[in-house]
């Protein structure tokens, strides 16, 4: 017998659980003075209709932003601050309700339309100039069923808002590196993280979802509904819909674990990353380590290796002994440590609105020419935030069929990336020039990408090259769930019948 951990209207589930109204009407709640000029999905200028508008507004628990409104200016900002983009018209959902009308709204008036999760847009293509924004952000709730090992995570929630509800039942599931990223781009796109060579992709334990279609459907996708639909919102992105809540299955994990960082300066980077390469080959599911050679405030180059355990604080010491003691670091600071903590350690070194480019691609190993490659890049560059970096991947996220999901790449070791960071507009020149030439250099190193690690400059033909035998099931599902293409801001898959 099947057993659902959560009963009744997933869409009352959603809406009771989201921000208070009075809140959500705190501004902006008056008629709409005059039409309003907007861009279509093709580039085509449109106008929208003043009732229309006031149509929309009338219809919704949340709120509708115009330019001019009391935070508009707020809530079209995204982490990465390289965008400055105004969008012709907000919708802050205050529940899936919400969503559906601003779909609806989006595809009757063929308009450009861009969705706000809860978090990075490293892309940033959650925001548009002239378009629709549709931001899920105000739902953030998280409900966990310790019981069943279940949680029911709201589309606008972030990493942070999930482990720590978690945790207080000892439970978790991979949920990526920084706390401030969102839950939904982060599991639309895959989902790497700490514990995720332990329990699989952020997808993989992803149990069903509730998602607006590009028609204004409410539905749910799962093993035993709309299983196509549940099958490319694992690793397609957000080519098919907007997800306004997840079902993940949780596991025992924490509350403390053992976790920290070694730091080498950069010249044992080389023999270290090589040692690295090959403890990484063979560690168990239980280890996470990433590396980052990156420019200190003072100046330093230096090596960090980041390791997380996912079990017994005595195995891990165990098992981490050979990594501590190839080479002495500057520093050890590998210890027992809160799960939560360790999740929310790169926060500050990922803050929101910095600029920043990123560009990253799998490999199978690290060998010499690779790393040699990383270290020609990073001592290249005399800018202050430009670290390079690799990710941790393998474990049960290679025992997954490249084809069980729309993920692919699956057997993939590593994931490595070039990734400047800048305080304002005036550094956007040379860093540029850094990290588009550092990854020429890499790139031929490297096969795929992951779609939440790349900026949105993606030729087409990679798009297709990355999903590589799923790629043709991608574009016939996209056909059927998105004909006209509206959810086009991504890394996107275009219909075909």
């Amino acid at each position: 017998m099947k057993r659902r951990s959560f009963c009744g209207s997933a869409l009352a589930t959603v809406a009771a659980a989201s921000l208070p109204y009075s809140r959500l009407f705190a501004a902006a709640d008056g008629p709409v003075a005059g039409d309003v000029p907007a861009i279509g999905g093709t580039g085509k200028q449109v106008v929208l209709p003043r009732s229309d508008l006031n149509d929309l507004r009338a219809s919704l628990r949340g709120q509708l932003l115009l330019a001019g409104d009391e935070g508009y200016d707020t809530a079209r900002r995204v982490w990465n601050g390289s965008f400055d983009r105004k969008p012709a018209l907000i919708v802050r959902c205050a529940g899936a309700a919400d969503v559906v009308q601003a779909v609806n709204f989006g595809r009757a008036h063929e308009l450009l339309v861009a969705v706000r999760g809860g978090g990075h847009s490293i892309s940033g293509q959650s925001v548009c100039d002239g378009g629709l924004m549709i931001d899920v952000a105000p739902m953030n709730s998280v409900r966990v069923d310790p019981i069943a090992r279940r949680a029911r995570v709201a589309g606008g929630a972030k990493l942070g808002d999930f482990d720590r509800e978690a945790q207080a039942f000892e439970l978790a599931t991979t949920a990526g590196t920084v706390s401030h990223t969102g839950v939904a781009g982060l599991t639309l796109g895959g989902g790497f993280g700490r514990i995720g060579r332990k329990f699989g992709l952020s997808c993989d334990n992803v149990r069903a979802f509730d998602v607006v279609t590009a028609d204004g459907r409410f539905v749910r996708a799962s093993n035993e509904e709309n299983a196509d639909l549940f099958w490319g919102l694992r690793g397609g992105g957000g080519n098919f819909g907007v997800v306004t809540s997840f079902e993940y299955e949780l596991y025992p994990v924490g509350p403390v674990l053992l976790g920290g960082v070694l730091i080498y300066p950069v010249t044992q980077a080389k023999e270290v990353l090589e040692f690295y390469d090959g403890f990484a080959a063979d560690a168990p599911d239980e280890v996470y380590v990433d590396t980052t050679l990156i420019t200190t405030p003072d100046g330093k180059k230096e090596l960090i290796l980041d390791s997380t355990y996912c079990g017994s604080i005595e195995a891990g010491e165990r098992v981490l002994k050979p990594l501590r003691e190839f080479r002495k670091p500057l520093v050890d600071a590998i210890a027992p440590t809160s799960y939560v903590k360790q999740q929310s350690s790169l926060d500050d070194a990922f803050a929101y609105g910095r600029h920043y480019y990123v560009k990253a691609g799998y490999v199978r190993r690290l060998p010499p020419d690779v790393i040699e490659a990383m270290l020609e890049c990073f001592m290249s560059s005399t800018l202050p935030i430009t670290p390079v970096l690799t990710a941790h991947h393998g474990g049960a996220i290679a025992r997954v069929p490249e084809n069980a999901t729309a993920f692919t790449n699956r057997d993939a070791r590593h994931s490595v990336l070039i990734a400047a960071a800048w305080e304002d507009s005036s550094g956007d020149e040379a860093h540029l020039k850094w990290a588009r030439s550092s990854w020429k250099v890499l790139e031929p190193f490297t096969r795929g990408f992951y779609v939440n690690d790349n900026n949105a400059d993606i030729p087409e033909r990679r798009v297709h090259e990355n999903y590589g035998g799923n790629y043709d099931r991608l574009a016939v599902l996209k056909a059927k769930y998105d004909p006209t293409n509206l959810f086009r801001l991504n890394a996107n898959v275009k219909p075909r019948a």
